[in-house]
């Protein structure tokens, strides 16, 4: 429920994967460990480090309130997906509920414009780690402020292409998924 990374400064009608191969190709920019990923959604490849949802297949957490149940592996993974991927949707529904000049359109100049969503970031970052309470988020999720492990840069991921391996391995992790799920619901 933090920050980790933020790129400011492109305009909204970029392009996902381009937005994304600038992050991971700056100096200093996103950093993703080999054998590590990031819940993306389906405008994003899926690829080593970037876990994408199946396309054509039922997502949204609506979906499945309507008393509708995964009927494949593929969309047993994209409820889950959709669910994990809340988190993330979650801490932006709380920047923006904290900060009202992130919800209105800016008349800065571009350079004002990435100092505040910077400072916004942080200072959220700041309150979530500093406040055992958050006023603003009425569901409280305790955060593990456990230390990570140092990784060595040549074990990061520096580009963002489609990979078999990696889609074959979401294959396999949605198939042990769906028949883990199906297995549970016998038992009970």
């Amino acid at each position: 429920m933090q920050f980790i990374y933020v790129l400011l400064g492109w305009e909204g009608s970029a392009a996902d994967g381009r937005v994304l191969r600038d992050a991971i190709s700056r100096k200093n920019g996103l950093n993703i460990p080999q054998g590590c990923y990031y819940l993306c959604d389906a405008g994003y490849t899926n690829g080593d480090g970037f876990f994408a949802p199946y396309r054509g297949q039922r997502y949204h957490l609506n979906d499945w309130k309507q008393g509708h149940q995964p009927t494949t592996p593929r969309e047993y993974f994209n409820m889950k997906h959709s669910q994990a991927r809340n988190c993330i949707e979650r801490c932006f529904g709380i920047l923006k509920a904290r900060w009202a000049i992130l919800r209105e359109k800016s008349f800065y100049p571009v350079k004002t414009q990435c100092r505040i969503i910077s400072a916004c970031c942080l200072l959220y970052n700041f309150i979530r780690s500093e406040m055992p309470l958050d006023p603003v988020e009425t569901d409280y999720v305790e955060v593990d402020n456990s230390q990570t492990e140092e990784v060595n840069e040549s074990e990061m991921i520096r580009h963002c292409e489609p990979s078999t391996a990696w889609t074959e391995w979401k294959e396999k992790l949605a198939e042990d998924m769906f028949t883990s799920w199906l297995a549970s619901r016998n038992l009970g």
